[in-house]
């Protein structure tokens, strides 16, 4: 006989892999249709568990009774869906019914064999329908008779796959079915031997299937298998039994999310992705392995679903036991987006059996109060957090905590869990401390209070780790050289993310702008000027120019009422952000586009984020005042009409999740994680959202290639923090003689006992007038060095496995006196070098659209610098008109090929054939400007078109470059309206 390559044998296959770990195959004659259930099964697991309640159901014959506890039965499963009902029950009549047995609790033989008596059947070829008879699902799962997982199977072999199922379920699986209904089954599958893809709710052509993948080289797809199918860890693995019956009791949920505008809730069902699902049972695996005391770095791509992923870890670790016991006491969640903060409350609480266990802490008191009361998950802000600290006290050091912080990157190195360590570890504030012969104690005890608990585990999520967060969260492991590298715990790569379909590449389109400018001297002498700074300083100020905002803005508003809206971008629904250099500059922004888009007469406007009060010709101004809403309406607002774009100076530029953000243009610097971050507001998908797009007028495509180089793949930590060079910046602080030894000891002593600001201040004093002796390369070198030294001493104090009490005092000691330092004193050599100057002309030139590939290999991060600032640099002074010769030289026009002659045809010989077109002039003295402008451009037109004939380059540069065509437009008509009007 042959292999069976066809569906039907890999059918065959799946069937019996399930059968042989516990599932049954059922039979299709057994389902009703009309019910959606398969009443042999039902009937069987009710008579084997409940037989007194079922008599009068008489469910072996089509009767009134069997009718209306069906009926019944199904009006609840519609009404809650079947994961409620599963573990729920049904109550019906005077009686209640179990549907499912839950996991048994250990050493419980009751419960025990009441999970034995839970009935898994696979049936083949169901027959669905009431209407379409012959219409048949490849495979259905049933648990006590109750439809949970449908599947759609497809052969590579027979030429088809996944995505021809996936069509399948599309086309031709009608969600007006009972069986495709909302809530009636868990999930859907589409699966050929090589790719699985899921849907929770059918939706006809709408349906969204997403992939249910392991990924293969930190990118989409699976790994070949060795030993079988490579999709047959769903069969194997996933869908067993006792795998099944974990998501039923531990992730599947329906959830339900609220409008934030309409306020109208729409219930949705989730399902675990296939990461989710594997960083969660390997993390559970561990702790009850490990028990209390390890760090875990899970780096997840933005789109990982890391709420659900961090709410469903929380619930089930406060379930872990090892030896009998609980090996975590409660657990403390700490978020720094209020938004998430909600959605993982929100999400938590949808699982009932933990609901009243969740404490959300809000203020000073609530988190003492929650560990009194034996509430098991904890939830907070960062912002919050620090206030709630100060009412644990010593009484909590012998509880077990599990510490999870989303985003790690904004709350690791000695700040949020070096402040949760202090708190749940102080000790008894009225303590006694002596005088002489305990500050060594006391030092050693601050350094200690600093690290990571013992009696804690910390689970750190982030999609961008910093190499502190690797350092201080990644497990170690042997590198090169006989380094230690510090890798993730688990990671779901940005990679994988883009291939499969979670984010969008916000790398595929980005277009980089170049400015061109040329600067006049407006006075006739010649000063020099220090030239690095002065470059700095007319960069600056060009671009913060009225006339290149007011450019730039325009190019902004074009391209997003032309390439986004006119496209119909998501659906006609797209949103622009423009990131701004700062708080002004996003203001000029704001009211140059709202100017622009008025000018158009375009039905869209702006809104413009920053935080605080600002000054703005002479006016206190704020985010309300401009925009005519409060603050914090402003999320919402970007939502709807008539806002299309959203003006930011930092605020927006990480943490918000908004996915009907499609373009961005960007006027300011970024790099490094900065630029992921900021780039990455793009990424988030959504149906009708098949592209992002970037315009840059500030960073060029090698800065934002290497920013993202680092996080597209696994983040690793190439090497630790050697400690060894934080006996070197002590040294050459100490060499520098601004302070001795007895000082230090003294100021630390006083200020540890609470002595007033009268006794520490003199000492101070003196080291400060030391430094301010010191020559100004050695000023700049010791508020350098001290400021390192501070920042790399807090970080270690973490990690370090022993204590360096003289670190922890200069540590003090500078903490006081770092801020009594002044700046060096350096003589700006570039004031007043705005006033010798003028903005003679300034152009936007755009390149070409690029698609940023990244380099298929993991990102490798060096440790944490501990260099502190150099010494200053000498100023390189040169002439004022040979700093604004190179400035035009570097910025300044197009380098054409025979310079004189575009020159000629743009100031002579173009404008004459313009101005002397008989339309254009009629035009000019008979109608509007409007309609000028319309026959001024018909005659530029044949005029550009003579000029091919002669000069093919400048021909070129209009028919290919609408921002030169534009500029060379209005700059003609300029001339030709004076000629035109004899002006």
């Amino acid at each position: 006989m042959k292999t069976d390559t066809s569906e039907k044998g890999l059918e065959t296959i799946i069937v019996g892999e399930l059968v042989r770990s516990g599932w049954v195959e059922g039979k299709a004659d057994n389902y009703d249709r009309e019910f959606a259930v398969d009443l042999l099964e039902l009937s069987t697991f009710l008579k084997e568990t409940q037989e007194s309640k079922t008599a009068g159901l008489e469910l072996n014959q089509n009767s009134p009774a069997r009718r209306a506890f069906l009926t019944r039965l199904q009006t609840e499963i519609t009404r809650y869906g079947v994961i409620h009902i599963l573990r729920k029950g049904l109550t019906h009549g005077p009686s209640h019914f179990d549907l499912f047995y839950p996991t048994p609790t250990p050493g419980n033989p009751r419960s025990a064999e009441l999970y034995r008596k839970n009935r898994f059947s696979v049936t083949r070829q169901l027959r669905y329908s009431k209407t379409g008879t012959q219409l048949a699902l490849d495979m259905c799962l049933f648990l006590n008779g109750l439809p949970i997982a449908t599947f759609e199977l497809k052969n590579q072999l027979t030429k088809q796959n996944a995505d021809y199922a996936v069509r399948q379920y599309q086309k031709d699986r009608d969600p007006r079915e009972i069986l495709f209904s909302f809530g009636r089954c868990i999930v859907h599958f589409a699966l050929d031997e090589n790719r699985i893809k899921m849907c929770t709710e059918l939706k006809g052509d709408d349906s969204w299937f997403l992939p249910f993948d392991r990924g293969y080289n930190q990118g989409a797809g699976n790994p070949p298998n060795p030993n079988g199918l490579a999709t047959d860890y769903l069969w194997k693995e996933i869908l067993t039994p006792q795998g099944l019956t974990d998501i039923l009791e531990n992730y599947a949920q329906i959830v339900e999310e609220r409008n934030r505008k309409t306020k109208k809730i729409k219930r949705v069902q989730i399902f675990p992705r296939y990461h989710q699902l594997d960083v969660v049972r390997k993390l559970l695996a561990d702790v009850k392995v490990s028990g209390v005391g390890k760090t875990y770095l899970i780096q997840h791509s933005a789109g990982s679903g890391k709420s659900n992923s961090i709410a469903w870890l929380s619930h089930q670790l406060v379930g872990i036991e090892k030896d009998g016991q609980r090996v975590l006491d409660s657990i403390i969640v700490i978020t720094d987006r209020t938004i998430l903060d909600d959605q993982i409350q929100a999400t938590i609480k949808q699982f009932m059996q933990v609901g009243s266990t969740v404490g959300h802490a809000e203020r000073s008191g609530d988190l003492r109060k929650f560990i009194e009361e034996g509430k098991k998950i904890i939830i907070s802000t960062v912002q919050k957090f620090p206030f709630i600290l100060e009412d644990i006290g010593n009484e909590h050091r012998n509880r077990r905590f599990g510490i999870i912080i989303d985003e790690a990157h904004s709350s690791q190195g000695g700040k949020v869990s070096a402040a949760i360590s202090k708190a749940l570890a102080r000790k008894n504030e009225e303590e006694e401390v002596e005088e002489e012969d305990s500050f060594e104690d006391l030092i050693n005890r601050i350094i200690e209070q600093k690290k990571l608990l013992k009696n804690a585990s910390y689970f750190a999520f982030t999609a961008t780790p910093k190499n502190k967060t690797l350092e201080l969260f990644g497990y170690p492991s042997p590198g090169p050289e006989g380094k230690t590298r510090h890798l993730p715990f688990h990671s779901y790569s940005m990679k994988q993310a883009i291939e499969e379909g979670f984010i969008l590449d916000v790398l595929k389109s980005f277009t980089p702008y170049e400015s061109y400018y040329k600067l006049i001297k407006r006075i006739e002498s010649d000063p020099d000027f220090d030239t690095k700074k002065a470059q700095k300083k007319l960069r600056l100020y060009v671009e913060g120019h009225k006339a290149a905002i007011k450019q730039k803005a325009e190019v902004m508003v074009d391209h997003f009422i032309d390439s986004v809206i006119g496209t119909k971008k998501i659906g006609g629904q797209a949103r622009a952000m423009v990131v701004c250099s700062g708080v002004g500059r996003a203001i000029e922004y704001f009211h140059a586009i709202k100017s622009y888009l008025s000018e158009i007469r375009s039905p869209y406007q702006a809104i413009v984020a920053f935080s605080g009060d600002h000054t703005y010709q002479g006016q206190e101004v704020n985010e309300a005042k401009l925009n005519g809403f409060p603050s914090s309406e402003i999320a919402n607002k970007v939502e709807e009409d008539p806002y299309r774009i959203l003006v930011c100076a930092d605020k927006f530029q990480t943490g918000y999740d908004q996915p009907l953000l499609h373009t961005m243009y960007v006027d300011k610097v970024l790099s490094g994680i900065k630029a992921v971050q900021t780039l990455s507001r793009l990424n988030r998908a959504r149906p009708k959202k098949y592209d992002v797009f970037i315009l840059d007028f500030t960073n060029d495509v090698d800065t934002i290639k290497e920013a993202f180089g680092d996080y597209y793949q696994t983040t690793i930590l190439s090497e630790e923090t050697d400690p060894n060079k934080v006996h070197d910046l002590k040294n050459a602080l100490d060499a520098l003689q601004v302070y001795d030894p007895e000082e230090v000891d003294t100021i630390v002593r006083a200020f540890l006992k609470g002595v007033s600001r009268e006794q520490l201040d003199p000492i101070l004093d003196r080291c400060r007038a030391r430094y301010l002796d010191l020559k100004e390369d050695h000023q700049v070198e010791f508020k350098g060095k001290a400021k390192a030294f501070v920042r790399t001493y807090g970080f270690l104090s973490s990690i370090l496995p022993y204590n360096m009490p003289a670190w922890e005092k200069l540590s003090i000691f500078l903490n006081l006196l770092i801020p009594k330092l002044p700046a060096p004193k350096e003589e700006d050599l570039t004031k007043g070098i705005l006033e010798t100057i003028d903005m003679d002309s300034y152009r936007l030139e755009k390149k070409a659209t690029e698609k940023i590939v990244l380099a298929h290999e993991d990102g490798a991060l060096g440790p944490v610098p501990l260099e502190g600032a150099g010494g200053t640099r000498e100023p390189e002074l040169e002439p004022l008109s040979v700093i604004v010769k190179s400035f035009n030289d570097q910025f300044g026009n197009i380098r054409w090929e025979d310079r004189d002659r575009v020159i000629r045809l743009l100031t002579k010989d173009i404008p004459e054939q313009v101005s002397t077109n008989r339309a254009y002039q009629n035009a000019m003295k008979n109608s509007d400007p409007q309609n000028a402008r319309i026959e001024h451009d018909k005659a530029l037109q044949k005029a550009m078109n003579n000029v091919v004939k002669d000069d093919t380059e400048l021909f070129r540069k209009f028919s290919e470059d609408q921002l030169f065509a534009k500029w060379l437009s209005d700059r003609i008509f300029q001339i030709t309206y004076k000629a035109v009007q004899g002006v």
